[in-house]
């Protein structure tokens, strides 16, 4: 009886795990395809937009146009790349609910007689 219940067990976290292993794995690739169309458009519009700005200045004032663009995208990559570090070590660990699962399963075996 106790050999059923634990293979049972072990079934049931198994397809959990690679449920939630799917799961992720269709989640990476959904990122993936954001993030690649976000940094593709958002660098096309930054160039046309930034082109647009600069010819707007007189010519002889354009060398400090893009000497100030140039600041302020190094000031917003350093924002982006402190952001990312942040969502990156806040963001729970895969597979967290296959792991809470045993934690209870290996509580369970061990408070049983």
């Amino acid at each position: 009886m106790l050999a059923a219940t634990c293979l049972s067990s072990l079934h049931n976290r198994g397809e959990l795990f690679l449920l939630e292993l799917e799961e992720e794995r269709t989640h990476f690739a959904e990122l993936l395809i954001w993030a690649m169309a976000v940094g593709a458009l958002g660098l096309m519009f930054l160039v046309v937009f930034t082109a647009f700005i600069i010819l707007l200045f007189p010519v002889e004032m354009r060398i400090w146009a893009c000497a100030g663009f140039c600041l302020l995208y190094l000031g917003g990559a350093i924002l982006a790349l402190l952001n990312l570090k942040s969502l990156l070590k806040n963001s729970p660990p895969p597979f967290s609910g296959s792991i809470d699962e045993m934690k209870k399963d290996r509580e369970w075996f061990e408070s049983s007689p």
